[in-house]
Formats: structure tokens, C-alpha cells, sequence
């Protein structure tokens, strides 16, 4: 396609012929130089006077894609739970006596580069009956700042309540001021995961007080987009949980309060012949898992039972018994597993946190 070439316009007939070739209706040249002046002037001037925060245009360059950012609820002063999906226990569950070990460390059985989870106990009513404090010990809660280097290895740690001492909901009678405490060590850890350690010994007054305080952190959690997961950890046997600690978990459970998994105490001994004493352990499971289906009110797909055995001494548990057991949470599907009382050997651990879902 052939572009018309103007003429080069003389000295003194150059307005002539520019006006000669200009359509009809074309503005002037120099009309338009003075508009674009005008305008950029204008804009300029409109620049200069936009208030700091607002956004003004970048020079022209190659357009850049900027993803949404996601919309998430503006958390409240009263919020607790961590934000994200592991907020539940799995696999094998460390506890760590917290009062005896105040500067908190992932033990060396902790296999490097797998998420492990740990809980810290026991937290028990203070002198007042209404600060939490670490096994009846004056000792004040310390940061969650000790967790930060498990947490950026991919683990994560719970809270227990309860456990030898007084359990808060049993000594601080104003509702208000138990959901506060409670909210309180949630909050110092960050904790998204908190269990109640408990021996049926609690009147109907403690469970509801109890009840309503959790039903309470868990809609502070929820209105925030958060979870706060919460078991309890009960004494069993060959008969399963007691009477009242079935009725404890009926009434938490109709009080509001969302109860994810009963994790089995069940004590064991060495020295007891050739016969396994890990039997007693499938004994309570059979049994417990009725009651459990009863007193939640569910199915049983929608009960999770765990296995917490509880040990007088390291001797306890053997290489073997740890292999059976770990083989026996896995067949039966059990939420997760772990000790209480005494600390078993290393050799042990190694092979209970080994266990993975």
C-alpha cells in the first residue's frame, strides 16, 4: 500500500499549502499542539493535588499480573485457635512435662523433616483457682516463642489441662473468668489443640462450667475462620470409661462443646508371665467404643478413639510392645497415639514416633 508523500512547503507558501491539503473539519496543527499542552497541564495539575494515599498511574511499561490476595475475617481480641488445616493430632503424640522441662525442646527421637506433634502439660489451677499454671507450680506460662523452631520444622504442640492438681473448671466458679484462663494459655501458645486430662472425679457444676467455657473458644475460634480442637484423655479398662465420666462427655457434649476424640489412660505392667499386657489395652477399646457412640452422639465413623497407655516406669514398655502397639493403633484405626506417666526408653520413642497416618 502506496503512503501520499506531502510536499515540502517553500518559505513562503507553507500556511498555503498546509491549509490546501488539511480535510475539512481538521483543526489546525497548531491548534492541536496547544490542546495536548493544555491537556497534560491538566493532568499534571490533577496529579498534584490527589491526596498521598491515593494511587496514582505508573509510567507505561509491561503490564504485570497481580493474583487477588485471599479475603480473610479480621481476628478479635477474643479470638482464639491457630489459623490453618492441622489443628488435629495424628500419628505418634509426645507428651511433655512441662513443669520438670520449662525450656521445651523436640527430643532427639523426632525424626527430621516430618511433622510431629507434641502436647505440654499439665496446666492446673494457680493459688487463686483461676490462673493457669504449670502442675500447681507458681510458674507463669511461658511464650510460645519456645515453639517457634518446631513449628517452622513442620511439628506442632497442644495443650492439656487437667492431669494431677486441680483442674481450673473445678476451683474457678465464675464462668467468666474460666473462659479467660482457658483463652489465655490458647492465646500465649497459639494453640490450636487443647486436651482434657481427666479422672471422673468432677461434679455436675464443674462439667457444665467446663462445657460452656469451651463452647465458648470454639465459636471465638470459629467466627475468625479458625479451629480449636479439643479431647479428652480418660482413665480405662477392661470395662472401658467409667459411669461418670460417660455422663461427663454427654453433658460437655450437649452443652455446646465440640468433642473430636476420647483418647483411652489404660494402665499397663511389665512382669505379668507370657501373657501380653497389652490386652488390657484391646480390652478397653472394645468396650470403650459404645460408650463413646452414646455419650457423643454419633455414629461410629464419626468417634475417634486414641490410645494414651499409661506407665510406672520406662520398663514398661519393651521394643516389642512398642512394635504391637504401634501395629495395633494402625489396624484399628486409632486417631493417634501416646504415654502418659513415665517417660519410655529411647529405643522406644524411636519406634513410637514412627508411627505416621
Amino acid at each position: 500500500m502506496s503512503v501520499a508523500t506531502e510536499p515540502e512547503p517553500g518559505p513562503e507558501t507553507g500556511a498555503t499549502t498546509d491549509r490546501r491539503l488539511r480535510e475539512p473539519g481538521t483543526p489546525p496543527r497548531s491548534l492541536v499542539v496547544l490542546a495536548s499542552l493544555a491537556l497534560a497541564a491538566g493532568t499534571g495539575a490533577a496529579l498534584w493535588i490527589l491526596p498521598s494515599g491515593a494511587v496514582r498511574p505508573a509510567r507505561a511499561q509491561r503490564p504485570i499480573h497481580v493474583p487477588p490476595a485471599p479475603v480473610a475475617p479480621s481476628p478479635t481480641p477474643s479470638a482464639v485457635g491457630r489459623p490453618g488445616p492441622v489443628t488435629r493430632p495424628s500419628g505418634f503424640v509426645t507428651f511433655v512435662d512441662a513443669a520438670r522441662t520449662p525450656s521445651f525442646a523436640p527430643p532427639e527421637t523426632s525424626a527430621p523433616g516430618r511433622a510431629h506433634w507434641f502436647t505440654l502439660g499439665h496446666l492446673t489451677a494457680g493459688g487463686d483457682g483461676c490462673t493457669p499454671v504449670w502442675s500447681g507450680r507458681d510458674r507463669d506460662l511461658s511464650p510460645a516463642r519456645r515453639l517457634e523452631a518446631l513449628r517452622a520444622a513442620g511439628g506442632e504442640a497442644g495443650l492439656v489441662f487437667g492431669g494431677p492438681g486441680r483442674e481450673l473448671a473445678a476451683t474457678c466458679t465464675d464462668l467468666g473468668r474460666l473462659t479467660g484462663a482457658y483463652r489465655r494459655a490458647v492465646s500465649a501458645f497459639d494453640a490450636g489443640y487443647i486436651d482434657f486430662e481427666l479422672g471422673g472425679r468432677d461434679g455436675g457444676a464443674t462439667v457444665l462450667r467446663r462445657a460452656a467455657a469451651i463452647a465458648s473458644l470454639q465459636r471465638e475460634a470459629a467466627a475468625t475462620g479458625r479451629t480449636l480442637t479439643v479431647s479428652f484423655t480418660l482413665p480405662a479398662d477392661g470395662d472401658g470409661l467409667s459411669r461418670a465420666d460417660q455422663e461427663m462427655l454427654r453433658m460437655t457434649r450437649e452443652r455446646g462443646a465440640e468433642i473430636s476424640t476420647v483418647s483411652l489412660m489404660v494402665p499397663i505392667r511389665a512382669g505379668q508371665g507370657r501373657r501380653s499386657h497389652l490386652r488390657p489395652i484391646a480390652a478397653a477399646v472394645r468396650a470403650a467404643h459404645p460408650q463413646i457412640v452414646r455419650s457423643l452422639g454419633g455414629t461410629g465413623t464419626r468417634c475417634r478413639i486414641a490410645l494414651s497407655p499409661f506407665l510406672t516406669g520406662a520398663k514398661d514398655l519393651t521394643t516389642t510392645d512398642a512394635r504391637k502397639l504401634v501395629a495395633f493403633s494402625t489396624r484399628k484405626g486409632m486417631a493417634w497415639l501416646s504415654t502418659r506417666g513415665a517417660t519410655p526408653s529411647w529405643s522406644v520413642s524411636r519406634l513410637l514416633v514412627g508411627l505416621t497416618h
